[in-house]
């Protein structure tokens, strides 16, 4: 049984004082002690940004890999052994920026992959600039006028791509944050879950003051229902509250459906998986040395 001790790294985190990231970090950890995953069969793979460190700091294996690219590593990773659980991490210019593209495919594929975006709606690596979930209007060091840009909104993205795991989580509700991941990490399908992660040093505007006053947990409202296919009516709301952006902004787990994998429909993968190398033993050390 994993506990959250088996997690711990030699390196702390280094991020700013009141990161989101931390409260991303301590929910991820939290949820896959949940899920009751072992450390050994788990890999999480992160892009370039701050939360992208994300893989040094849990001790599961590991790659941090390009800007934007944290999901094609995934996919590999996933198919050469979908016995594994697979978890990528980044930004929101990570993800709804550089890896747009990236991300559309992987949903419209639904591999079975979960994908955290750590979406603070700045870059804070770069010290500040307007990111893709920006709001229209927001003054930045490359928007000193303001944004003219309608923002990118992952509910509706995630919707209209086939996403099978929909949900919107905030760092600073850590036990909900950790439900979500758990849920997700269960799920058999592509996951996307977008965390609000307010970064203290670069956005004074949706800070925790900011998320305090406006979040609230859709599982509260009884009136709500989680989205299925065929349900029109359900699946209408859900894009609904995904756009309340306001005074009211909802968390929680958008939309869910139970269809076949990519890993389930590949052809090749009905022989048995690629790291299955029969008898042969493989020495990986020389290879090891070069990354390590």
């Amino acid at each position: 049984m994993t506990e959250l001790k088996d997690l711990q790294t030699r390196d702390n985190p280094t991020w700013c004082p009141g990161c989101g990231d931390y409260g991303i970090q301590a929910a991820v950890k939290g949820a896959i002690v949940a899920a009751g995953l072992s450390p050994a069969e788990t890999v999480i793979v992160s892009g370039v940004g701050c939360g992208s460190k994300l893989p040094h700091y849990v001790r599961t294996y590991g790659l941090e890999g390009l800007h934007g690219r944290p999901l094609p590593v995934a996919t590999g990773v996933k198919l050469a052994n979908p016995s594994l659980t697979v978890m990528a991490v980044g930004g929101d210019g990570d993800g709804y920026g550089l890896g747009m593209g990236h991300l559309v495919h992987s949903m419209r594929r639904n591999i079975n992959i979960t994908y955290i975006v750590q979406d603070n709606q700045i870059y804070g690596l770069t010290t500040g600039q307007t990111s893709p979930t920006s709001a229209k209007g927001t003054r930045t060091k490359s928007t000193p006028g303001g944004a003219i840009e309608m923002p990118v909104n992952p509910i509706e993205l995630g919707l209209a791509s086939g996403a099978t795991y929909l949900a919107r989580g905030y760092a600073g509700d850590l036990p909900h944050l950790t439900s979500l991941i758990a849920g997700a990490l269960k799920h058999r399908g592509f996951a996307l879950i977008d965390v609000f992660q307010p970064c203290v040093t670069f956005n004074k505007v949706n800070t925790y003051d900011f998320f305090g006053k406006r979040v609230y947990r859709l599982e509260d409202d009884k009136t709500f229902e989680v989205a299925t296919p065929g349900n029109e009516k359900a699946i209408c709301e859900a894009v609904r509250r995904g756009r309340e952006m306001g005074d009211r902004i909802p968390i929680g787990l958008f939309y869910k459906e139970d269809r076949a994998t990519y890993e389930d429909e590949e052809p090749g993968l009905a022989e048995g998986r690629p790291v299955d190398v029969g008898d042969e033993v493989v020495d990986v050390a020389g290879l090891m040395e070069g990354f390590m």
